[in-house]
C-alpha cells in the first residue's frame, strides 16, 4: 500500500484551482499510477551516473552540523545530481524541501517529491512569489526543512541569480549552499535552461561550495552585489567540477 501524500504546506492550495481544474478521482488515480513510473526513471539515471569525485567533500555534512537547516542553491539545468546528493544525507538530519505549484498540476510533482524522500512546499515562485517566500520561511523556522532553490527558475533567464534565495537567507539566518556538477556525456534538452541529463554509465563530478549567509542589513546595492557574487560562485563551482573531469582525461559538460 502506498504512503498517502502529505497535506499541502500552505493555504493557497484548493481542490479547485485558479485554472478551475478539479482534482477528480480519475485524475488522482492517473497521478498515483504515474508517480512510480516517474520515480523509477529518475532513480535509473541516478543509478546509471557514476559520481567519481565531490569537490568540497564534507562541506554539506559540516554545514548540517553547524546550522541544521540549509538553503541549497543550484542552476535549474543542474537539478538532477545535487538533488540525489542532498537526499542521500537524510539520515544526517537533512529534510530537503521543494517548491511545488499549489494547483492541481502540482499534485503529481508533490507525490513524486514525497516518494523520493523530500518535502513538498506548495506555492508558486511566479504568481505568488511573496507568499512562496513566506512558505519557505515557515518551512525553515517551524519544520526544519531545507528548501532547495534554483535561483534562475522558474523561467529564466538561465544562470541569472535572482534575489529570492538571498532574501530567504537574510530573513531566516540560514546559509545558502551553492552546488554544481559536470558530466562526461550528457543530453542537453532544448529548453530555456538547457536542462542537463547525464547519459547512462557516464562519469560526473559534483562541486559543493562554502555556506553563505546573507547579512541582516542590506540596501539595494548590497543585494545586487550578493547576486553577482553567488552567480559567479555557481559558475566557478561548475568550472572546478569540469576541471576535475578533464584532469582524469574525461572532458565534461
Amino acid at each position: 500500500m502506498s504512503t498517502p501524500t502529505p497535506p499541502p504546506r500552505n493555504t493557497l492550495y484548493r481542490q479547485e484551482t485558479r485554472s478551475s481544474r478539479r482534482l477528480t478521482r480519475t485524475r488522482l488515480a492517473l497521478y498515483r499510477a504515474g508517480v512510480p513510473v516517474a520515480g523509477a526513471i529518475i532513480r535509473f539515471f541516478w543509478a546509471m551516473t557514476r559520481v567519481v569525485a565531490v569537490v568540497g567533500e564534507g562541506r554539506l555534512e559540516q554545514a548540517i552540523r553547524d546550522h541544521g537547516v540549509l538553503i541549497p542553491v543550484y542552476w535549474h539545468q543542474h537539478q538532477l545530481l545535487p538533488v540525489r546528493y542532498l537526499l542521500e544525507h537524510r539520515e544526517r538530519g537533512l529534510k530537503l524541501g521543494f517548491l511545488v505549484s499549489p494547483s492541481v498540476d502540482g499534485e503529481m510533482p508533490a507525490m513524486l517529491v514525497h516518494r523520493t524522500g523530500g518535502f513538498a512546499i506548495r506555492g508558486s515562485s511566479s504568481a505568488t512569489g511573496a507568499r512562496a517566500l513566506r512558505d519557505y520561511f515557515d518551512a525553515i523556522t517551524k519544520e526544519g526543512i531545507s528548501p532547495a532553490i534554483t535561483p534562475d527558475g522558474p523561467r529564466g533567464p538561465a544562470r541569472e541569480f535572482k534575489a529570492g534565495a538571498i532574501l530567504l537567507s537574510q530573513l531566516s539566518g540560514k546559509p545558502m549552499l551553492p552546488m554544481a556538477f559536470a558530466a562526461r556525456r550528457v543530453f542537453r534538452f532544448p529548453t530555456w535552461d538547457g536542462f542537463i541529463l547525464p547519459l547512462p554509465f557516464t562519469k560526473a563530478v559534483l562541486a559543493v561550495g562554502e555556506p553563505r549567509t546573507a547579512p541582516k542589513r542590506m540596501d539595494a546595492a548590497a543585494l545586487s552585489e550578493w547576486q553577482r557574487r553567488m552567480q559567479a560562485e555557481l559558475a566557478d563551482l561548475y568550472r572546478q567540477a569540469r576541471a576535475v573531469l578533464e584532469h582524469q582525461g574525461v572532458p565534461g559538460l
